[in-house]
């Protein structure tokens, strides 16, 4: 199990299970006083989530930030759409490649970086079963490697 970095709040480890990650691009998140308190008390998951292309515009749809246990009745929806902020430029260009079979745009975790709230975004393909099989087969066979080497 990775440790968690310091200024990491969210992380979708399983994504990288489920797809293979070509590229890394960082996006600034839209969000509300009460979200972003809830997510500095580890209050998220970006299980589920994804991002959409609307009118060049990047949406983060499905990811769950909790209600903040302090908040009033201005509290925030938990699975809210969240608009990502990036350069128009980017964004046009993450619509060309997401255009290609096969490419989707996946969060994989949310961080503070100088006070703010960021999201890592992967452009990656989907793997397949046998895909993912042959993953744990490798990962399974390093740890063993590793393990004897410090045995020796």
């Amino acid at each position: 199990m990775a440790a968690k970095k310091d200024n990491e709040l969210v992380s979708n480890r399983v994504a990288y299970h489920h797809y293979e990650i070509f590229d890394k691009f960082e996006a600034g998140l839209a969000l509300k006083g009460t979200e972003v308190k809830s997510l500095r008390d580890n209050g998220g998951s970006l299980q589920e989530s994804y991002i959409k292309i609307k009118t060049n515009e990047l949406w983060l749809v499905g990811a769950h930030i909790a209600p903040y246990k302090h908040g009033n009745i201005l509290n925030h929806e938990e699975r809210r759409e969240r608009k990502l902020l990036m350069h128009k430029r980017e964004i046009v260009r993450l619509k060309i490649k997401v255009a290609e079979k096969g490419f989707a745009l996946i969060p994989l975790s949310m961080y503070l970086k100088k006070g703010m709230i960021k999201i890592s975004i992967g452009l990656g393909k989907g793997r397949k079963a046998y895909d993912k099989r042959q993953e744990l087969k490798s990962k399974d066979a390093k740890r063993s490697i590793q393990r004897e080497l410090r045995e020796n």
